[in-house]
């Protein structure tokens, strides 16, 4: 009967309820003081937590706040696994929290004291900067640049190009925006598509892309323009003005686009406000579409979304990209830049995609669908042959 006693007791605890694993309490303690040693700058205190790994990549980074939330534990007696969800904000920049899934590997010592292993993302999850290598941080006038395997010096490059991009788009789209842009810039097109989450082949040619959520308010996380570093290096300073000015573009207009706003808008308004100050003639800036219109092929109708598709014909694409900076800056030149802007804010108001260009064009061009592609194929036509 004693011995019975001592099993139940076991199993159950001396105060009769069924016995805790305290594993799960343990561990989210251990994360707390790892983000409290990130926060600190303090190798030695992120050291007492487990492996040292990222926690250099990390010291440049301006870190307003790093957290994780434990999700899930598996243990097997002295290991285990850990989901998390790590949230952390860039100081100056992220008025939310980036979130993003981790998945660390942990061990428990003899004295019951658990460290990490690893932390790397989880699954589907994309790479941060910081997986890549020891980021690097150059803080422009206007702009935050974080960049792997890059000198301070080419940084300040991309720095100088943001903070000259900002002011541009504030003087076409007004300043009602963060005025602000952050830039990374991997160190290889494989890099840049692990941040992306996507295959290389997706972003093969293509200079950059930015990362945020359409229709985000004032309280979202900063946009991220993500920089292809092959693509980037083969533009001249033109080129590249143009790009992070497009690019700047979108960080402007996000909280106005919407799954209303169809590709061809908000590509064709990046592209003009990036072209806006270039001083290029329609036929240097849209090369591809001139050829196509100086063998008598005008396009008959707005590019759909699936021709912006970066792993389609490239000569396609760039058609595309062409066709809808021509129809902006139709508005532009005919409706004038104010209604442009207000075209886009319209379009972008609706809920959904279906007779939201229909009605702000009605409502703010005067013109139906049909009028405006006529005429959109006359400019096209006019303007590059």
């Amino acid at each position: 009967m004693a011995a019975l006693c001592l099993l139940l007791a076991a199993l159950v605890g001396c105060g009769g309820g069924p016995a805790v694993d305290t594993a799960r309490a343990e561990v989210q303690s251990l994360l707390d003081r790892r983000a409290e040693a990130v926060l600190d700058r303090d190798a030695a205190a992120y050291a007492r937590t487990g492996t040292r790994d990222g926690f250099d990549n990390l010291r440049a980074v301006p870190l307003a706040d790093w957290s994780y939330r434990l999700t899930a534990l598996d243990r097997t007696g002295d290991r285990a696994t850990a989901a998390a969800d790590l949230s952390y904000r860039v100081d100056g920049h992220d008025r939310s929290p980036v979130v993003t899934a981790r998945t660390l590997s942990l061990s428990r010592d003899r004295d019951g004291r658990w460290s990490v292993e690893s932390d790397r993302p989880a699954g589907e999850s994309s790479q941060q900067l910081w997986d890549q290598g020891r980021a690097r941080a150059v803080r422009g006038e206007r702009s935050l640049v974080l960049g792997v395997g890059r000198s301070e010096e080419a940084l300040r490059d991309y720095a100088e190009l943001a903070d000259r991009a900002v002011p541009a788009v504030s003087d076409a789209w007004g300043p009602r925006w963060a005025r602000s842009v952050v830039v990374l810039v991997p160190e290889t097109l494989e890099d840049m598509a692990g941040l992306l989450g996507s295959p290389p082949s997706s972003y093969r040619g293509i200079a950059a892309v930015t990362t945020g959520a359409t229709g985000g308010g004032p309280r979202a996380p900063a946009d991220r323009v993500i920089v292809n570093p092959d693509a980037f290096a083969l533009l001249g300073d033109s080129g590249r003005q143009v790009v992070l000015t497009h690019e700047a573009a979108h960080v402007a207009t996000r909280a106005h686009t919407s799954a209303a706003t169809p590709l061809w808008l908000s590509e064709g308004y990046a592209d003009w406000v990036g072209y806006r100050g270039a001083g290029r003639t329609p036929a240097e800036a849209a090369p591809e579409l001139a050829h196509a219109v100086g063998r008598g092929e005008v396009p008959d109708a707005l590019p759909e979304d699936e021709d912006f598709g970066f792993t389609g014909d490239a000569e396609g694409l760039a058609r595309a990209y062409e066709g809808s900076w021509l129809a902006c800056r139709m508005i532009a030149d005919r409706w004038g830049e104010e209604r442009l802007g207000a075209f886009y804010r319209a379009v972008g108001a609706h809920e959904e995609r279906e007779g939201a260009v229909e009605d702000a064009m009605s409502r703010v061009l005067g013109v139906t669908p049909e009028e405006f592609t006529l005429q959109w194929r006359d400019f096209v036509r006019g303007a590059l042959r």
